[in-house]
């Protein structure tokens, strides 16, 4: 990969944006520039009169690994979390439908990007986790699109848990839409539903389904930020991340 190579592969055909993550060394992980390009994407799409719906997908095994922990240790501990809170609300005030079709690995701020998409479907090679209860962490900035969504007992097990999931059980809990066999045609069928869909219409009737969300993120985002960069910059969490990045078990974990 060149400095010039994108992180997200933006393309638009049939009314369709589609936004592929495309970040192979660090996992599609949520870096500056990444959330950058995701952001420069959703903007486009949004204005383009053309567009009716956008596609959040991914090249590889994986969806998104979550935070870019070596962008981790700045001197603002804020930036991180404050730039997937824009993120997430970006995805969440597009006025068009945007999809999650995945079917690759999913980890901890990965699974914000899924809660902020109105509609996710995963293929049977996906997994997901809520990985941060193992680094020192908290998933503090995804609950905002994702605390609305879920299961409530869902929640304590697998925030305090970090266990796998595969495709049927994030379904049961609403962690995505569908668990699908075949990821291209459960999302043909939805595309060919939405483009039959007025561009008010949509916006109108996205702006209903997301007001709990909204609430959540007028509500709860800058209390959430703080929690992350609180527990960022904390020992325990530089310990957990540094054992992460080294390929060794936490200091805690027995």
């Amino acid at each position: 990969m060149t400095s010039e190579s994108p992180l997200v592969r933006i393309t638009t055909a049939d009314a369709v944006t589609t936004l592929e993550l495309d970040s192979p060394h660090n996992r599609n992980a949520l870096s500056t520039r990444l959330m950058a390009e995701l952001a420069k994407g959703l903007t486009e799409a949004a204005a383009d009169p053309a567009v009716r719906a956008v596609v959040l997908g991914h090249t590889g095994k994986v969806f998104c690994a979550g935070a870019d922990l070596s962008e981790a240790t700045g001197s603002d501990p804020t930036v991180g979390p404050r730039g997937l809170v824009d993120i997430q609300r970006a995805i969440v005030d597009c006025p068009k439908p945007v999809i999650a079709a995945i079917d690759g690995h999913a980890r901890a701020g990965g699974l914000g990007l899924l809660g902020s998409a109105d509609i996710a479907i995963a293929g049977p090679a996906s997994t997901f986790a809520f990985t941060e209860v193992r680094l020192g962490l908290a998933p503090a900035v995804i609950s905002l699109p994702l605390r609305p969504k879920l299961d409530p007992r869902a929640v304590s097990r697998y925030y305090l848990t970090g266990e796998v999931l595969g495709p049927a059980e994030a379904a049961r809990i609403g962690l995505i839409t569908e668990a699908a066999d075949d990821v291209a045609t459960v999302l043909k069928v939805l595309l060919d539903a939405v483009r039959q869909g007025s561009p008010q219409g949509l916006a109108e009737s996205k702006r209903l389904a997301n007001a709990a969300v909204v609430e959540s993120f007028e509500r709860d985002a800058d209390e959430r930020v703080a929690q992350s960069a609180r527990l960022f910059a904390s020992e325990e969490a530089q310990q957990g991340m540094r054992a992460f990045l080294e390929r060794r078990p936490a200091p805690w974990a027995q």
